[in-house]
């Protein structure tokens, strides 16, 4: 989904948790669980937004909120290590019932848009070989994106969790085609372009630098998700101490990769080229510098480890929803698994969702960058929401001892968060938002379900009045789907990508 490959997570959580496991292994986990899918389509997606002073400044910012948020699921981690559901059981600890369950519902929603997007993605990277495939919403290939999602649900309700064999393949599928477009790209690096490119708007119309910037900060999300899965690997260090590192070291190392494929790449083509590439754009801008065996090269990579990672992450998906089904958040039904083990109800719900939100692409244009930026969208609530968590807990010094010199620190890094992820819902755009209300609006049916089922009021009086207004985005975004889907921008007059509602009968 998105940015990261949780194979590997999956694959090192099942182990036996006394194995300890040294600085450098620990680091290499935290790497390989954020590094996925969502790097291969960096370049067109800064080339339509940015210039390279852009994407330094929006890499700047997104690596310092980031590692600031990675911080926050490190601390609570360790400081509420009880609360061994994640996202969604800081929200319900910190804020209440109806608040925690959006927080897994948005989570859900958001691994199952970012499914969705690797199904887009698949199809687009085949599509040098099937044109008729296009950029990954034609019938044709919602068709066969269909076919694979009920596909994989029946693996997976056989109860094929978990392989080793496949976490490793995706891993070297992601890593090393990475490595070699960064070498080349290096190596045959033009500054002439580089320099054109720096300010941007060589062969394209871009905004301010502000305008440039906020616009990159989705994708900069969406690449960077799965961030939380670093605090997982606390558990298997030798040394505590080796945690704190090992996410600075990793998260540094994850950086710099997604940093150097967006700059290396203005100096590749002028930033116009770049924001008419072809996606996995890495591929197309691999094709421009040695020919069309990069292109080949990059896409075999992109599609094995894009595999991968929608196995992992329809897992993970069914786990979202079993998890708060057993603690009695979601209707029980969701509790139900077969004979294999499988979380069946839960995998039928998230394929049904990722099924749906294949139909809806048929009649959006920019279908990829439509299904990244929802997915981002989705997952900034429940970020925000651990965020704010983290600062509750340091205002309140809960698990704080009294002279706690940490305190200060973690005040300092949960506020950073805060803001962060606040200024992520503002950059969103008022589009996405309204969008994933309609969403959390339905996502509501199976709150109230489960309320039902334990006889328990629904709503609290704040509660009400919060769904309420998610009631009032859901309409307005409804009528936006209606309507047609556009970005607002600070300067609208500017032309720059935007989603909108395709009449189907016409071109």
């Amino acid at each position: 989904m998105k940015g990261h490959d949780v194979a590997q997570a999956s694959e090192h959580t099942h182990q036996d948790q006394t194995q300890k496991v040294s600085l450098p292994t620990l680091t290499a986990m935290v790497v390989g669980s954020m590094i996925g899918s969502g790097v291969f389509l960096l370049p067109r997606r800064f080339g339509t937004e940015t210039g390279a002073l852009g994407a330094i400044i929006a890499w700047t910012i997104a690596g310092a909120g980031m590692l600031m948020l990675a911080f926050v699921f490190q601390r609570l981690a360790m400081r509420k290590p009880d609360l061994d559901a994640g996202l969604y059981a800081y929200a319900k600890d910190g804020f209440g019932d109806y608040i925690g369950f959006n927080s897994a519902f948005g989570f859900w929603a958001s691994a199952c848009a970012g499914n969705t997007s690797y199904w887009v993605l698949i199809m687009a990277t085949t599509s040098a070989l099937f044109p008729e495939l296009g950029d990954g919403s034609t019938l044709l290939a919602v068709a066969i994106s269909s076919v694979g999602v009920w596909a994989f649900f029946l693996l997976i309700s056989k109860g094929v969790q978990q392989a080793a064999f496949i976490n490793r393949i995706a891993t070297i599928a992601k890593v090393v085609p990475l490595i070699v477009f960064i070498v080349l790209a290096i190596a045959l690096f033009d500054a002439g372009y580089f320099a054109d490119n720096f300010w941007g708007g060589s062969g394209i119309e871009v905004g301010s630098l502000w305008t440039q910037v906020k616009g990159t900060m989705l994708i900069t999300v969406f690449v960077f998700m799965g961030i939380e899965g670093a605090s997982m690997y606390s558990r298997y260090a030798r040394r505590r101490e080796d945690v704190g590192k090992a996410t600075v070291i990793g998260f540094l190392g994850v950086l710099g990769v997604f940093a150097l494929v967006t700059l290396v790449s203005y100096g590749a083509m002028p930033q116009g080229d770049l924001a008419a590439a072809d996606q996995p754009s890495v591929a197309s801008v691999l094709a421009h510098l040695v020919g069309d065996w990069g292109s080949v090269f990059i896409r075999v990579g992109v599609i094995v480890s894009v595999l991968g990672a929608y196995l992992a992450w329809t897992l993970m998906a069914a786990e979202i929803l079993y998890i708060p089904a057993r603690a009695k958040d979601m209707p029980k039904f969701l509790q139900r698994s077969n004979a294999a083990g499988a979380p069946v109800a839960a995998l039928v719900l998230a394929s049904a969702l990722v099924q749906t939100l294949l139909v809806l692409l048929l009649f959006v244009d920019d279908a990829l960058d439509f299904m990244l930026d929802l997915t981002a969208a989705l997952a900034l609530v429940p970020y925000f929401l651990s965020a704010l968590y983290m600062l509750r807990l340091v205002l309140r010094r809960e698990t704080y001892d009294d002279g706690d010199r940490r305190r200060n620190t973690d005040l300092v890094i949960a506020a950073l968060a805060v803001v962060y992820t606040a200024f992520l819902v503002y950059a969103a755009g008022l589009d996405k938002l309204l969008l994933a209300c309609v969403l959390y609006a339905l996502g509501t049916i199976l709150f109230v379900i489960a309320r039902r089922e334990q006889r328990l009021r629904v709503f609290r009086p704040f509660e009400a009045v919060l769904f309420g207004v998610i009631a009032v985005g859901a309409i307005a975004g409804v009528v936006l789907m209606a309507t047609g889907v556009e970005d607002i921008y600070d300067h609208p007059e500017q032309e720059r990508h935007s989603y909108y509602v395709t009449d189907p009968s016409g071109p």
